[in-house]
């Protein structure tokens, strides 16, 4: 007989209930939305309406933040980045303003978004749509045959994207060798950027990323190649932009302080002890961005090795530089500036970098809001985080409810004296194992002991 399948409702009452409980806004008052509706933007007076941007972004997308237009300049390259403008559209204390510092950031669960900005902005007039003409911060940069970074220019422009299209699709053409010349430039210069990335000990971590779906369906998915290849020209925008600020003396920087050595040492003990290979000269960064997550030791090694990227937070600065100017896992200065329609930040850094490559004065409405910016995206990060891991929580609860006392494979990636974090085989779930002596590392059968579905509380135990 098969199993029932436990759903959780399409429209989203049990999400409703834990927005409510995270404290995640919910609709935008009134003057917001009115504020937002009758927005016109001044358009500005450089037209690059003739460039072929493209945007790629996951299926689906209408909140476009950026689009490309990549060539080929001598043996180097040139990245056109249009990154929606903004603060085109809101006025500086204004409602729509007020509103997005009280949000900081849009939060995602799987019934629906929970915007930064009103959707008559975020995924309309403001939106990078295909065939649209728009508002955007074009960065200009020139990189040598190596990928490296040679000049950097900024300026506001009018855009129209000419294609709108998604990573699959993309992958698709890129791997069946009918991509057209640009998408093949965004995977060579990606690789590139890559490269130096690994050069510069940049981390990344290839941990599947669990989804949850609107009926609480959960899985692992994997992303795919042109997903780090388009990242690593966002990368490249925002140390860009985080070197245009430090000559400058003014803004705000995305940071994170290098790994404890204790900390990188007791990963690289428990690695060995698991049998992957960590010769003494090797680095972290390269031990890591190596690793299958498929296998089992390796899904205990990276869910190890989260602990190490701990402490990313906003540096606002003027006058003197911070101590902390770099980020760890991008092994280089770094700032967000390429979501503002998503996250508050990059709307300030943007405007920042406008003015000092103009060589004009930091309007005076940015300067006022950056000192408050770091405690504002933190409490906006700390509640993405919660919203997360509560979905996360609340999708496995409900698809394990009737299961408790069934044995399921599972690979130990976590653990500790008391017990520790086992990630079963199927369906994808990450949960508590209790109890001692939790072998790290291997594949075990394990017996669901407990389900509290109000508590989003889901344990395990070594059968």
């Amino acid at each position: 007989m098969p199993l029932p399948r436990v759903l959780l409702p399409p429209t989203g009452h049990d999400w409703d209930a834990l927005r409510a409980e995270l404290g995640v806004p919910e609709a935008f008052p009134p003057d917001v939305e009115a504020e937002a509706r009758a927005a016109r933007p001044v358009l500005p007076a450089r037209d690059l309406t003739e460039v072929p941007f493209l945007t790629v972004d996951p299926p689906g997308s209408v909140d476009l933040d950026q689009a490309m237009a990549l060539e080929r300049r001598g043996t180097g390259y040139r990245v056109r980045y249009a990154i929606a403008d903004v603060a085109a559209f809101v006025v500086p204390g204004g409602a729509v303003d007020r509103e997005a510092h009280r949000r900081g950031l849009t939060l995602y669960a799987p019934d629906r978004r929970t915007p930064l900005h009103p959707t008559v902005l975020s995924e309309g007039a403001a939106s990078l749509l295909a065939g649209q003409d728009r508002p955007a911060v074009v960065w200009d940069l020139s990189l040598d045959a190596d990928g490296e970074l040679v000049e950097t220019r900024v300026e506001r422009a009018l855009v129209r994207s000419r294609r709108q299209l998604d990573y699959p699709s993309v992958q698709q053409e890129l791997d069946a060798g009918t991509a057209s010349a640009d998408l093949a430039l965004l995977r060579e210069i990606g690789l590139l950027r890559h490269a130096r990335a690994r050069e510069r000990d940049a981390v990344e971590l290839p941990t599947p990323e669990q989804l949850v779906g609107p009926d609480g369906d959960l899985s692992f998915r994997a992303p795919l190649p042109v997903e780090q290849w388009n990242a690593e020209v966002s990368l490249l925008t925002g140390m860009a932009a985080a070197g245009v600020m430090l000559a400058g003396g003014v803004g705000v920087l995305r940071t994170m302080p290098t790994p404890d050595p204790a900390d990188v040492a007791s990963l690289r003990r428990s690695a060995l002890a698991l049998g992957v290979a960590w010769a003494a000269d090797e680095s972290y960064g390269d031990v890591l961005s190596a690793l299958d997550p498929t296998l089992p030791e390796a899904a205990a090694v990276l869910n190890l090795a989260t602990r190490l990227l701990r402490g990313a937070g906003y540096t606002a600065f003027e006058g003197m530089l911070p101590a902390l100017t770099t980020h760890s896992g991008v092994a280089a200065p770094y700032a967000h500036c390429t979501a503002p329609l998503r996250r508050l930040a990059d709307r300030y850094a943007a405007e920042t970098c406008l003015a000092l490559v103009a060589g004009r004065e930091v309007p005076d409405w940015v300067r006022a809001a950056l000192p408050a910016l770091p405690e504002e995206m933190a409490a906006a990060d700390q509640r993405a985080r919660a919203l997360d891991r509560a979905v996360v929580d609340l999708a496995e609860a409900c698809l394990l409810q009737h299961r408790v006392g069934e044995a399921f494979r599972a690979v130990v990636v976590d653990a500790n004296g008391r017990g520790g974090t086992v990630q079963l085989v199927h369906p994808a779930v990450r949960a508590r194992l209790d109890g001692a002596d939790a072998p790290l590392g291997e594949t075990v059968d394990v017996v669901l002991e407990s389900v509290d579905v109000p508590a989003r509380s889901v344990r395990f135990r070594l059968a």
